[in-house]
């Protein structure tokens, strides 16, 4: 719980921030050059999907970034120069910040920190990576409940041998 109220504060903290702070803009007044690179989720897990959109890129383009492979960009109908694409981080991405760096017409721009890759916690031996219950998880509860199972059942033995010896006594 604590968990994930952390991750909330620490999405909404990186929103803010990312609208605060002034976006790389290159204009020279005559040609359009890509602006303004925006990912959604700014926060987001190893194998999630992100969807990048860049101002002033009318006809596409592509986006690179060392957290995902190589993905195209396709113009927004409506829109004035806006393109938009997807790309799905890698299982491998390392956690923390990264680049998102996109190409528009044989121009590029890079936004240095786009987004956050968040991992596993690695805690103690091996860490909180697999999911369900592993062989050794496995042992030890089977171990606990046979262990269960032998002292209840000697204390009913044991329970039961006190009350005959308890009835055979005269009043």
């Amino acid at each position: 719980m604590r968990t994930t109220r952390a991750l909330a504060a620490a999405g909404a903290a990186v929103a803010v921030f990312g609208l605060a702070t002034p976006t790389a803009v290159a204009r020279d007044g005559m040609n359009v050059h890509p602006s303004n690179i925006v990912a959604l989720p700014s926060v987001i897990a190893r194998g999630g999907q992100l969807t990048v959109t860049v101002d002033g890129c009318p006809n596409g383009g592509h986006m690179t970034s060392d957290a995902f492979p190589s993905a195209n960009l396709r113009p927004v109908p409506g829109t004035n120069g806006t393109s938009r694409g997807t790309a799905t981080v890698n299982n491998n991405a390392s956690p923390g910040s990264h680049s998102i760096t996109v190409n528009c017409s044989g121009r590029t721009l890079t936004n240095p920190a786009a987004f956050t890759v968040i991992g596993g916690v690695q805690g103690g031996l091996g860490g909180g990576s697999s999911t369900g219950a592993t062989p050794t998880d496995m042992a030890i509860g089977g171990g606990l409940l046979a262990a269960a199972l032998v002292g209840g059942g000697l204390f009913w033995m044991r329970r039961r041998s006190e009350k005959q010896i308890g009835s055979e006594r005269p009043l």
